[in-house]
């Protein structure tokens, strides 16, 4: 194991004692709700970020189907926290204003600088990309604790609290990521070509950009994850109906994944984007970000299918 293997076995440990923290979190509290079901979510999500490299894969599988029964039997629910009163944060907001997003760019921009000097430095090989955003997050962190003067401790505190709020909702990218390679693996592309060949008139490349464009979409809308859907959809679509015809697969690539997330705007399955910001924000409805957002996607899907046209 190299050194970078190591740091990031070092990152998932920590963001797997995090889920621990989230499961006695839930067992300390005596009014929450089935608690013990709770628990046992955290602490079988932080068993597979913790000691997945470890243990035999079919235990991960087994503790990931065993996560699946327990969100769907309803059994993961939120736990009482210790949040600020009203004018308190009002307070500190009137302090901060706009400074406070200083953390968040500075977490970009690590995470960017540190990404560059690991694939161009050859002494630094070890910053991989996801090492990179975790490191970047580190940087983060002391930039806000320098800033508000705040108790390290609330790191812990608020990174639970927040974790609880989003829920089992959280882990969903992954798990779609997951599902995207292995649809890819399964051939599932190679049924969709042959789907589409029997649809869509020979020649005709609007149809084509048009078919290529909305099933990224609606791909990505099931999947969550406009990464996974584009293997699929560009395997299955992209490449023999436009690629082979001709099209600059630099344009078709480009636009098919912005194509793609136009879905993203569209469902729930893509967490990440749409409802942990409404669990953030305390939006009374978890769907009005989608809701919100909808108009806008079609309009750009339309787009898209226009520029796929015209620029490949």
């Amino acid at each position: 194991m190299n050194a970078g293997q190591i740091l990031a076995e070092v990152f998932y440990t920590l963001i797997g004692i995090v889920f621990i923290l989230v499961g006695l979190k839930a067992l300390k509290d005596p009014g929450a709700q089935k608690k013990g079901t709770t628990a046992a979510f955290w602490f079988l999500l932080a068993c597979t970020f913790i000691l997945g490299n470890w243990i035999p894969k079919w235990i991960v599988g087994l503790a990931i189907v065993c996560m699946a029964v327990l969100t769907g039997i309803k059994g993961v629910v939120q736990s009482a926290s210790d949040v600020p009163e009203q004018k308190v944060v009002r307070e500190r907001a009137d302090k901060f204003g706009y400074k406070i997003f200083i953390p968040a760019l500075s977490l970009a921009l690590s995470a960017v600088v540190l990404a560059t000097l690991g694939s161009k430095v050859p002494a630094l090989s070890w910053i991989t990309a996801n090492n990179s955003i975790c490191l970047a997050g580190l940087i983060a962190l002391c930039v806000v604790l320098a800033m508000t003067k705040a108790d390290p401790k609330y790191a812990v505190v608020d990174g639970t609290r927040l974790m609880d709020n989003v829920g089992p909702t959280g882990i969903l990218p992954q798990l779609l990521s997951a599902l995207g390679s292995l649809f890819t693996a399964a051939g599932v592309g190679t049924v969709i070509a042959n789907g589409v060949a029997a649809i869509v008139p020979e020649g005709n490349k609007l149809i084509a950009c048009a078919v290529y464009c909305i099933a990224m979409a609606l791909f990505t809308i099931i999947m969550g994850n406009g990464f996974a859907a584009f293997s699929v959809i560009t395997v299955g679509i992209g490449i023999p109906f436009l690629i082979a015809q001709g099209a600059n697969p630099v344009v078709v690539g480009a636009l098919g994944l912005t194509a793609g997330y136009c879905g993203t705007l569209c469902t729930p399955m893509a967490a990440n984007f749409n409802i942990m910001p409404a669990a953030l924000l305390e939006v009374k409805n978890k769907y009005a970000i989608i809701k919100s957002q909808i108009p806008v996607a079609l309009c750009m899907l339309l787009i898209h299918i226009v520029l796929m046209y015209v620029f490949a």
